[in-house]
């Protein structure tokens, strides 16, 4: 299976070379693993204690990024490593304060793997949510340094628990410890008798926490808002849109505040599109154009976390498509949180619906009936932010474990 696993990397790696040639985030992509040992030379301190962290893209990174600060203030001395395998985490936090070096991964062959463990010779190492990369975990296992799972899931359908993943199974126990979110990935890791497991809760919580303790004051958002019903909608794509701006053409009297996933001048157009030019960008936004519209479009990153503050229901984009994008950092304010049909794949999500802090539309007619009841009383919001709040703690309880 080894032999099999390492002829799909070399395959995926001519794939990405293909594709580069006409896609600019697999060019990004092929140029960073490319330059990684080239910066992993340059920066890297000889004798010096680096613990290593791996996040797929930006929403692992947020993940594992309260571990990483608690971590560094806790032991200064130590050096932080962060690599990314996406462009979309590696571009926007490459200049991340709290890392010592960040570069992405090089791809995970035999050879790269032993070079890059002999390289940087981690004291520890800790892979986020979903990553495993079997190259590495063997040459760390070789190496003798100890391995971490942190805000991990597992579900029936990954390939470690059907009947043809023994080789993927066998590997997690070069682990030295798992740390998962919820019972159910324990039991079916208990399962396949891997027991180095502990149920700790999903970091992100501490996350959003942090970030709503330390939410920035926008005072052209609160501008905007002033004396009105507020529709904070975050990270949203073209059916959210559509929805969206049908009902603000129902409801004028509220305010809208649409913080799009995609900020670039085309997006933005097909937005202005939809709204027949009735907006206004945060970008050009002063207290004179603010007053003639109902609907601003954040076209910066970076403050949606801080917008929320000002919702009385946040609607959360990406539902049409391959999932939702992050509840947590509207709820954590004790707002009602609003998404599309596709959430499963979220545990928060699920719990909020269960508990009555969030709803899933499907449609018009089901959206407008749900904003309509969630504009009338703020019960659900409670709800949303209790959750939150009572979920917080899974940093501590890893951090415990990486000291001793």
């Amino acid at each position: 299976m080894g032999s099999l696993y390492n002829f799909g990397i070399y395959f995926y790696k001519l794939g990405i070379w293909i594709f580069s040639l006409f896609n600019e985030k697999a060019r990004k992509l092929l140029v960073g693993q490319n330059q990684a040992f080239a910066i992993l030379e340059e920066k890297i301190i000889p004798n010096a204690n680096y613990v290593w962290f791996h996040a797929a893209s930006l929403g692992e990174f947020e993940q594992g990024r309260p571990v990483i600060e608690k971590l560094k203030l806790e032991q200064p001395d130590r050096k932080i490593l962060l690599t990314f395998f996406s462009p979309s985490g590696y571009e926007v936090r490459k200049n991340y304060a709290g890392a010592d070096i960040v570069c992405y991964l090089p791809l995970d062959t035999p050879s790269n793997a032993k070079r890059f463990v002999k390289l940087v010779k981690p004291s520890k190492a800790i892979f986020i949510k979903y990553e495993f990369w079997p190259n590495y975990l063997l040459a760390l296992q070789a190496a003798k340094v100890p391995v971490f799972s942190i805000s991990a899931i597992f579900r029936p359908q990954q390939v470690f628990f059907k009947w043809y993943g023994k080789w993927y199974r066998d590997l997690l126990s070069t682990f030295k410890h798992i740390f998962v979110q919820d019972l159910s990935s324990l039991q079916l890791l208990a399962e396949s008798i891997i027991t180095d497991v502990s149920v700790a809760g999903d970091t992100r919580f501490d996350r959003v926490y942090d970030l709503f303790q330390q939410a920035k004051q926008l005072p052209l958002i609160e501008e905007f808002c002033k004396g009105k019903q507020v529709l904070v909608a975050g990270s949203t794509w073209g059916k959210d849109e559509e929805l969206l701006v049908q009902y603000l053409n129902l409801h004028p009297d509220i305010k809208l505040i649409l913080v799009p996933h995609e900020i670039h001048q085309a997006h933005i157009t097909e937005i202005s599109k939809l709204l027949n030019g009735n907006f206004v960008r945060y970008s050009d936004a002063n207290s004179e154009n603010l007053k003639t519209t109902n609907c601003l479009v954040v076209d910066v990153i970076g403050i949606l976390s801080s917008i929320y503050r000002y919702a009385n229901v946040a609607y959360i984009g990406g539902g049409f498509g391959v999932g939702i994008h992050n509840t947590l950092e509207a709820a954590v304010y004790g707002v009602p949180v609003v998404f599309g049909p596709n959430f499963q794949k979220f545990r928060e999500a699920r719990d909020l619906i269960s508990i009555g802090g969030a709803f899933s539309i499907s449609n018009f007619v089901i959206l407008e009936a749900q904003i309509d009841q969630l504009f009338k009383s703020n019960e659900a919001g409670k709800k949303a932010g209790e959750y939150v709040k009572n979920n917080t703690g899974a940093t501590e309880l890893i951090c415990k474990t990486l000291n001793s």
